[in-house]
């Protein structure tokens, strides 16, 4: 009962700012774009910290082709972790979420990275959508800020948990040994 209460509330208080938000501020700016990717970030992870699911998808396994991590070092992937830590981000998550050297703190991370990418995911295509609309409502000029910090904000996230997780269960793999 108390999980459905937390689920339908943060539902409503999502509904009720995102509209706040556009009656206030408007679609097309940053601004906008912004707060949005924000906003969605703290609902899904109430959402996510709530259900806790065990996240045992299959389309969280590691590809063959993903396992080395060439695919996504193509994509810039260590830029953007570079990124990270000149913004402070990474110093942020890492005071947040302390890494020890020992399998239950691994088998943790594991899990913390599918729980990230199905909450950036979910933001992704939610994002997305607005940028369709703002795109067809008031041009594709409009809609860039959406568009930019969508994949900054969500898709390069994304693949980087896909990225770091085949390394995670090396790691985790080594320490049963």
């Amino acid at each position: 009962m108390k999980k459905a209460l937390i689920l339908i509330l943060t539902t409503g208080m999502t509904i009720g700012s995102i509209y706040a938000l556009i009656h206030y501020i408007g679609m097309q700016s940053f601004s906008f774009a912004w707060i949005l990717n924000f906003l969605l970030m703290a609902s899904v992870l109430t959402f996510t910290e709530t259900l806790k699911s065990p996240l045992t998808s299959p389309y969280f396994d590691t590809k063959p082709w993903e396992r080395k991590g060439e695919i996504y070092e193509s994509f810039g992937i260590n830029i953007y972790r570079k990124l990270l830590v000149l913004t402070g981000w990474e110093k942020l998550n890492k005071k947040a979420n302390p890494i020890a050297k020992n399998i239950n703190a691994l088998t943790h991370l594991y899990y913390k990275t599918k729980q990230s990418e199905l909450g950036h995911i979910i933001i992704l295509f939610v994002v997305f959508s607005f940028n369709i609309f703002v795109a067809f409502q008031y041009g594709i000029v409009k809609s860039l800020w959406l568009f930019i910090l969508n994949i900054l904000l969500n898709l390069y996230p994304v693949l980087l948990q896909r990225y770091n997780r085949p390394r995670i269960a090396r790691a985790i793999s080594l320490s049963k040994f």
